[in-house]
């Protein structure tokens, strides 16, 4: 009798066990090299936590897919428990009532305050005073370049960056000079793509001290009048032949990797391409630094992948399950060291001060942009595929390409985005 109640024991301590490990649902929408090195972080955590908490992760379709299947699904609460999500698209998910609130408590159970992120980065998980999910990294685009051309130009200064950029008459002559000296391109950004140049763009109006702003007043102010100089400084870039025309993005990476061009404007996820390629013994000296400043401040055009949690209708959560979700984002922002190497600023800075970190190139070099970025506008029209880029794609192509001039252009995108709201 004694050994029965024994191994009675043994099984309840084992059910107790069982039903005490947590499974979590997640959602993302990570390919190439980011999906490779977050599989790699979701195995670790896994591993680390094999008797409390198990991730279960798919990856859907990036963009509109991905956003539309997480409203239908938390809608009728058959949403994850988790999910990435794109900080720009929070204000249009928030008026949707996608997504749940990321508590004040749950920040301090996990150790975290806004003091733990950039300002800027902080700000674009927040509408309306709450908080909706919380960031993971910022990543911006960049000014990738090719030391040995600009070594044999006179343009890498004494600490081995790139110099003599800042200023729009500078980079223009820095430009020529590139060309003069035999290069086939002074830089490359791409031009078949309006939407994808809008992130250029929206910096430089940024850096005029331009705006935009939300529904109903896109542009207060003067920002149109700066948004269209900007649109002119890559369209000049087209007619002076110093960025090819109507180049799609593959091409532009294909044009800097060759060593046909000695800038690149992209954004840092295409970091792991350059390590990748310089592993294999297949690439020149490169680097990547913030976008110089080419009128009155630093500035650039970031968004920040971040970590949410959908609200779905009808469906409670349990303390255990709630939990275990904030281990994982808890879990996660500690070891973002990893997440570095596909380019991405870390949003924790505690993760960014780290001598491991500073370590890293040229990782580090641009880090300090996230000082000087811009978000998108809250609006439930802005954000990653939305109508904000669907309308600027659709204006902006044309301009860039000397088809139509910059002006014109910016009238169009106003006026697809003032059409929003009849």
């Amino acid at each position: 009798m004694k050994r029965l109640l024994g191994a009675s024991a043994v099984l309840a301590l084992a059910i107790s066990m069982a039903e005490a490990k947590e499974t979590v649902v997640w959602w993302d929408f990570l390919g190439g090299g980011d999906g490779v090195r977050m599989k790699t972080l979701i195995e670790e955590f896994n591993k680390e936590h094999a008797d409390t908490i198990e991730i279960q992760a798919t990856t859907l379709d990036w963009g509109v897919p991905f956003y539309s299947k997480v409203q239908a699904t938390a809608a009728v609460g058959e949403g994850p428990d988790m999910m990435t999500y794109h900080a720009s698209r929070i204000p249009l998910a928030v008026s949707q009532g996608t997504l749940a609130e990321i508590t004040p408590e749950d920040m301090a159970a996990m150790g975290l305050s806004a003091a733990n992120f950039a300002p800027a980065t902080w700000d674009a998980v927040q509408v309306d005073g709450k908080q909706y999910a919380v960031p993971f990294d910022t990543h911006p685009i960049v000014l990738y370049y090719n030391k040995d051309l600009l070594e044999k130009s006179g343009l890498i200064g004494a600490d081995g960056l790139p110099a003599g950029l800042d200023g729009l008459d500078n980079f223009n002559a820095a430009l020529k000079k590139l060309k003069d000296d035999g290069n086939e391109w002074g830089i490359v950004q791409v031009t078949a793509d309006g939407g994808f140049a809008f992130r250029t763009i929206y910096s430089l109006l940024c850096q005029q001290n331009g705006e935009i702003g939300t529904d109903g007043n896109w542009f207060p102010g003067d920002s149109q009048e700066k948004l269209a100089n900007a649109v002119g400084v890559i369209s000049n870039w087209v007619a002076e032949g110093y960025n090819p025309s109507y180049t799609d993005y593959p091409s532009t990476v294909a044009l800097f990797t060759s060593g046909k061009s000695p800038f690149m404007i992209n954004g840092v996820w295409e970091v792991p391409t350059m390590d990748d390629l310089n592993k294999q013994g297949k690439l020149f000296n490169w680097g990547a630094i913030e976008l110089p400043v080419l009128f009155d401040r630093p500035c650039t055009y970031a968004d920040s992948h971040a970590f949410a949690i959908p609200a779905n209708a009808g469906k409670e959560v349990s303390p255990e399950k709630h939990a275990a979700v904030l281990e994982v984002i808890k879990w996660m922002e500690a070891n973002s060291l990893f997440w570095a190497t596909a380019g991405h600023i870390p949003a924790n800075v505690a993760v960014t001060e780290t001598a491991e970190y500073k370590a890293m190139q040229p990782q580090a070099t641009y880090a300090k942009l996230t000082a000087n970025s811009v978000f998108d506008p809250k609006s439930v029209n802005a954000g990653v595929a939305s109508p904000l880029f669907d309308a600027a794609g659709n204006a902006f192509t044309a301009a860039i390409n000397g088809e139509t001039d910059p002006a014109t252009a910016v009238a169009e995108m106003k006026a697809a985005l003032d059409a929003l709201q009849q």
